[in-house]
């Protein structure tokens, strides 16, 4: 998979209507989680990814193995992502992100990156991280519910139709 099928991807399933804000969703989640788990980890989760994103991961983290909680990583997002991404936007943003990554590495590797968040609620609640993971992951059940897919377009007179459709006279 190269850098525009997997920026493709994470777009459709936020719906978002460009690139440059799924590019900053992307870079918000990997580069926060880069800096929460130690360098050898997030090098070993970011080797399948393509190189522009694994560079999130890796190249633009200063100080891995951070310790911070999900209230703080989702706060960190928000403030990347910026275009007043709030927190709870931040936090599904990276479901969604962390879920397609599992979907792109070996289950070895993305266990790793499990086994360097604690999910205990008293301990960082980093299980929330895992939520559409757990769930099964983003599929067709998902996408029915959030409207993805094809829409029909509105006629001039407010019906639908498809594009190119000439009203009557």
């Amino acid at each position: 998979m190269n850098f525009d099928e997997f920026t493709g991807e994470v777009q459709h399933r936020l719906e978002f209507p460009d690139t440059g804000r799924t590019v900053r969703a992307i870079r918000a989640t990997l580069m926060t989680l880069g800096e929460r788990i130690p360098e050898g980890a997030a090098e070993d989760l970011a080797a399948s990814l393509p190189l522009e994103i694994k560079w999130y991961m890796t190249g633009a983290v200063h100080e891995h193995g951070q310790r911070f909680d999900w209230q703080e990583f989702n706060a960190r997002v928000s403030e990347r992502e910026g275009e007043r991404t709030d927190l709870s936007e931040a936090a599904y943003h990276s479901r969604i992100v962390v879920d397609f990554v599992a979907s792109q590495v070996p289950p070895s590797d993305f266990q790793q990156l499990r086994d360097q968040l604690p999910e205990d609620r008293a301990d960082e609640n980093w299980g929330k991280l895992f939520e559409v993971v757990d769930a099964g992951g983003w599929g067709d059940a998902q996408e029915a519910q959030t409207g993805g897919g094809p829409q029909p377009e509105a006629t001039p007179e407010g019906g639908s139709g498809t594009a190119g459709d000439e009203p009557e006279d």
